[in-house]
This record gives structure tokens, C-alpha cells and sequence, in this order.
């Protein structure tokens, strides 16, 4: 495999292993990190805590 190719492969699996790690979004009531992405009613995105039961769109 060529040296550049290798160079982006690893790249790209640090910035999957920090976003791993990072909290992407967190309860606005609880503060938790423990949030569902789930369908809204209107089709849209909503979000519900699964530590607090705390839903927002």
C-alpha cells in the first residue's frame, strides 16, 4: 500500500476514535450524555434523554 494512502487510513481512524470518545450532545435538563436520536413526529429529528426522559427537537 502506498505511503499516502496509509497516511489518510490513519488519519481517518484517529478522527473515528476521537469522535468515539467525544460527547456529541448532552441532556439540556440533566446534563447527561445519554441521548437517543429518534424520529420525530413531524419527520424531523428529535432527542430524549434516556437518563432524565427529557425530549427536544
Amino acid at each position: 500500500m502506498p505511503g499516502s494512502i496509509r497516511g489518510e487510513v490513519h488519519g481517518l481512524l484517529a478522527v473515528a476514535v476521537r469522535r468515539r470518545n467525544a460527547t456529541l450532545l448532552d441532556c439540556p435538563s440533566c446534563g447527561s450524555s445519554h441521548v437517543a436520536q429518534v424520529l420525530g413526529d413531524n419527520g424531523g429529528i428529535s432527542y430524549v434523554c434516556t437518563a432524565c426522559g427529557h425530549s427536544w427537537s
